[in-house]
């Protein structure tokens, strides 16, 4: 790894170890979420199909469309909010989070319980 970051090392380092633990299947499928500085995103995944059921992020149209603006934080939970409500459609009612690395604390924190207002059990 040339040029990476001491916290990018240090966040995939943390994934690693948490990944070893967590395995969604059918029954529990994986809440994986990732965020960069400006948008987040979470997709609920089968990891025995290896195939993402639900989606969501602040890029969708559906999100853009609701013009949901205010703190990061605030955007965090609508979004786990839109991923709970179509997980939900989809029949999906229990979930493991996956926090892919990151700390769990602010629009992370913020996305899962947006989530679990939606309905889905962590």
């Amino acid at each position: 790894m040339g040029n990476t970051s001491p916290r990018l090392k240090s966040r995939l380092k943390r994934k690693k170890r948490i990944r070893k633990n967590i395995f969604g299947n059918q029954d529990r499928p994986r809440l994986s979420v990732f965020r960069s500085s400006k948008h987040i995103y979470a997709q609920i995944i089968d990891d025995t199909c290896g195939s993402t059921l639900v989606s969501a992020s602040t890029l969708d149209q559906e999100f853009r469309e609701s013009k949901t603006e205010g703190k990061k934080a605030e955007i965090a939970k609508a979004v786990g909010n839109l991923v709970g409500k179509r997980a939900l459609d989809k029949g999906i009612k229990k979930v493991v989070l996956d926090r892919n690395g990151f700390l769990y604390h602010g629009r992370i924190k913020a996305l899962s319980n947006g989530a679990r207002e939606a309905g889905l059990n962590f």
